[in-house]
């Protein structure tokens, strides 16, 4: 996962439904917001929920605190 804004600015990380056929990450503090989007097709199969625990589970472990958004 490369292209994260740092945990230090943008601790807040809030998985959610993105626009069809993503998955978005909306990043926030400091004042300001970030969204990066993952297409689904980047799974390659895996089970979306699977995947979003996975990603949540990955932000943690990098320093974010992490909401998911049904």
């Amino acid at each position: 996962m490369t292209g994260l804004p740092p945990a230090d600015r943008f601790p807040d990380a809030v998985l959610g439904q993105g626009d069809e056929g993503h998955i978005a990450l909306r990043f926030g503090g400091a004042g300001d917001t970030r969204i990066v989007e993952i297409p689904l097709w980047t799974l390659e199969g895996q089970d979306v929920e699977a995947a979003q625990l996975w990603l949540l589970a990955e932000l943690q472990h990098r320093g974010y605190r992490v909401t998911l958004e049904r």
